[in-house]
């Protein structure tokens, strides 16, 4: 049973058995041997996948079907007692159940709006500082990708890729920029933001910390 959990958690998260093991900070071959069931985990191992991947041993040991630990001091008062009482209607009231889910999608997909909304005036608000700031200075015109940095689970990339113009000030702060590309997604958030416009350095080698745009496999 444990062996189908981790092999489960495993490939959610996109890992073959030696990238897992090398995140774990185990030996293949000892990782191996837990997810093939040769050999039986020790504690300190379901321990540290518990807390790496958010499982509760119980789940990793086949004891509950619950895969998530609840972590209630995260929660509030007032939040605990709406589960409660969300519980205590689903229990005896099926239908009322579906209203009140019906209810907090509607107004969470509402929220969503709002908060893109915010986030693009935000948005507008900082590239509009930003020409106010660099007005006068020159400038010089680039190639920019639209949405072609994917911040996500990756994109095909293809050759008739649509190219707009931008300028940017001509400083030496950029005189390395090649070429501009948007983001398409979310995952680097806050970061970046999906839709923010990316000033892009060519180079042959990558820093440790540096954020780097990469094609591999065409994607």
């Amino acid at each position: 049973m444990i062996g189908i959990k981790l092999k489960e958690i495993r490939e959610i998260n996109g890992m073959n058995k030696k990238e897992f093991a090398q995140y774990l900070g185990v030996k293949y071959t000892t990782y191996n041997g837990y997810e093939t069931e040769a050999r039986e985990p020790s504690s300190d191992f379901l321990i540290l996948v518990s807390e790496k991947f958010d499982v509760s041993i119980d789940y990793l040991l086949g004891l509950k079907d619950e895969r998530e630990i609840l972590h209630s001091y995260q929660l509030r008062a007032d939040e605990f007692n709406h589960i409660k009482k969300y519980r205590f209607i689903e229990e005896h009231s099926p239908e009322g159940a579906k209203t009140v889910t019906y209810i907090l999608n509607r107004e969470h997909t509402l929220a969503e709006r709002i908060y893109e909304l915010e986030k693009e005036t935000n948005k507008n608000s900082y590239d509009s500082a930003f020409h106010n700031e660099n007005a006068g200075q020159p400038t010089r015109t680039l190639n920019y990708y639209q949405r072609l940095a994917s911040a996500g689970t990756g994109q095909i990339v293809f050759d008739d890729v649509p190219v707009d113009l931008i300028e940017i000030p001509d400083t030496p702060e950029y005189a390395r920029v090649k070429y501009a590309i948007g983001v398409n997604g979310d995952s680097m958030e806050p970061l970046y933001y999906d839709g923010d416009i990316l000033l892009v350095e060519p180079m042959q080698d990558v820093r440790v910390n540096d954020i780097g745009i990469f094609i591999v496999d065409g994607e």
